[in-house]
């Protein structure tokens, strides 16, 4: 049986060690900090720790919870998120797994930054002024192959 990305992981633990890792290098960078005034709140951090648990296969407590993709969208919207701050959010991304220990086989990372690239450009899109984005969608479920689009 082929485990999830959660899993291989680490769970909820490892995936708030990447999000701790990765927010405290926002709130030091000079493109991305302007976004989060103030620090990135524990808040800020519990919640996208429970999205990225149930994005890789862990339980659905976004959705259960927080009130799954449209909440996700609704935090993007009018943002205008610029090409550099999703390409160094990716990258800030990519060291904050070293950071954090993460699993550094190659099929592993290869899965955890393609949802980053798959997410990060979603994201950029949806932010835009004038933007017209799905608003109801599933909360992805990203694995260890390659995701179709998706279609309403």
């Amino acid at each position: 049986m082929t485990p999830t990305l959660y899993e291989w992981a680490g769970g909820d633990t490892a995936l708030r060690r990447l999000l701790d890792a990765f927010y405290d290098r926002v709130e030091n960078d000079a493109l991305l900090a302007p976004m989060f005034p103030g620090g990135v709140s524990e808040q800020h951090r519990a919640h996208v720790t429970v999205w990225w648990a149930e994005v890789f296969g862990g339980p659905a407590n976004y959705t259960s919870e927080h009130g799954g993709y449209a909440t996700m969208l609704a935090h993007h919207i009018d943002l205008g998120i610029t090409a550099d701050q999703r390409r160094r959010f990716v990258e800030l991304m990519s060291v904050a797994a070293d950071d954090a220990e993460l699993p550094d086989d190659p099929e592993f990372r290869s899965a955890l930054l393609a949802y980053v690239e798959w997410g990060t450009r979603l994201a950029m899109s949806n932010s835009q002024p004038g933007a017209e984005p799905i608003q109801q969608a599933p909360v992805p479920k990203w694995s260890w192959g390659v995701a179709p689009p998706f279609q309403p």
